[in-house]
């Protein structure tokens, strides 16, 4: 059988983890399902803006693509239609 998958640790709303308001912008594009280039032209930014903002939730949240920014913000409750927030602190073990 495979390794394991990954366990990702808990998620605080606290110091390495805090979120601009445009992170969290794109965090909820992301869950949405949208491209770069759509979250770019939603934003009003670059789309290698939006590159660097992945780049830095990514760091951030501590995961390694785009597929596991989306799960951590299901997990975090972002949508379509979730309020744009800080995210509230969560396991993530039982995802994976």
């Amino acid at each position: 059988m495979g390794a394991p998958a990954r366990q990702f640790d808990a998620i605080e709303a606290t110091g390495a983890t805090r979120l601009t308001p445009t992170q969290l912008k794109v965090l909820q594009g992301v869950r949405s399902g949208r491209l770069n280039k759509q979250i770019a032209h939603d934003l009003g930014i670059a789309e290698a803006t939006v590159k660097a903002h992945m780049t830095a939730l990514m760091r951030k949240l501590n995961v390694r693509n785009r597929t596991q920014v989306a799960v951590v913000a299901q997990a975090l409750g972002y949508g379509a239609d979730a309020e744009l927030r800080q995210p509230r602190i969560v396991r993530l073990e039982s995802l994976q």
